[in-house]
């Protein structure tokens, strides 16, 4: 059985998301049985309609969005856009570069993952060929209204992170071939301003693209978000989560009760965390180091991972 996952990054986490997928290619016998990558998600920033993680302010041309797109086509993966700002308006379907964004991968292979009804309707009857991904955005936590998301015409739910190892409720859902886990979630167990952090990032997204139009010393001063429930939190810490999934448990317990589609969240995660989930989740364990070692050395030789060397002395 193939089990599937998704990968974040379509900006920053490029090229180490395309190394990996070469090393799979070059190397399958280094990784766990079934594996396959169905998907890259996030956003080309700075996107009006993204959701769920803020990538600061920067923003692609129009020759890198269509590389990106083709590049991971080429490997039969898609891109799935997360769209899931929770904040949008009918002026913001509007926006000219998310449009763009949506027409340079409207081939019939690419995904879009929404929180937001107004803009599901938007995608619906403007870009027909894209299947669509109910967002954890939503938190959805009841039994019987997940049963009715799934009933839905959506290619996939992403579950909310607190029913991850609740197995006497996973066991209740109708449709399991048609959910997604998040595996890696960073946020504490029950964390009540996940929300809030939704909402908030949309809002930055607001305040950066205003300021693209602003002189510098005029531009919004950008907030930073602070949680007391937990930031920057390391794999280490969050293995010890009640909402965690370990790669034994994907393959011993949610695989063989019909559950294929996994999520490992990061598209603003620190490199060497992001590696080291990678390696922990999708190399065998006997491999992990070679393959933590050959994505680490190929980043520097593509110069993703710049290491200095001392500055020449002189003596005396």
């Amino acid at each position: 059985m193939s089990v599937y996952f998704h990968l974040p990054g379509l900006r920053y986490n490029f090229p180490l998301n395309m190394l990996l997928v070469d090393l799979m290619e070059k190397s399958p016998q280094m990784f766990r049985e079934g594996v396959k990558i169905a998907s890259m998600f996030g956003e080309f920033p700075t996107s009006r309609w993204n959701g769920g993680r803020f990538s600061g302010g920067d923003q692609c041309d129009a020759k890198y969005i269509r590389g990106v797109i083709s590049a991971i086509n080429e490997k039969g993966i898609a891109v799935r856009y997360t769209y899931t700002n929770p904040l949008l308006n009918e002026y913001d379907l509007k926006d000219e570069y998310c449009n763009f964004c949506m027409k340079a991968a409207d081939n019939g292979m690419n995904e879009v993952i929404v929180v937001s009804e107004l803009l599901e309707q938007y995608i619906r009857e403007t870009y027909p060929a894209f299947p669509i991904t109910s967002s954890t955005c939503k938190e959805i936590k009841d039994m019987d209204a997940l049963n009715s998301e799934l009933q839905k015409d959506y290619k996939l739910v992403v579950l909310d992170y607190n029913l991850n190892n609740r197995f006497e409720v996973l066991e209740k859902i109708e449709k399991k071939e048609c959910c997604e886990l998040l595996v890696n979630s960073c946020c504490q167990p029950g964390c009540p301003r996940r929300g809030e952090h939704y909402r908030f990032i949309a809002k930055q997204e607001t305040i950066a693209l205003k300021n693209r139009k602003i002189p510098a010393d005029k531009q919004i001063p950008m907030p930073c978000w602070h949680c007391e429930y937990g930031e920057n939190t390391t794999l280490s810490v969050i293995k010890n989560y009640s909402t965690h999934i370990s790669p034994e448990a994907i393959w011993e317990k949610y695989v063989p009760m019909g559950f294929q589609n996994f999520k490992i969240e990061g598209r603003t995660a620190n490199l060497f965390l992001l590696i080291d989930t990678y390696v922990y989740y999708l190399a065998k364990p006997e491999y992990r180091d070679e393959v933590r070692f050959l994505l680490t050395t190929n980043l520097q030789a593509h110069k993703v991972i710049v290491v200095n060397k001392p500055k020449r002395g002189v003596w005396p």
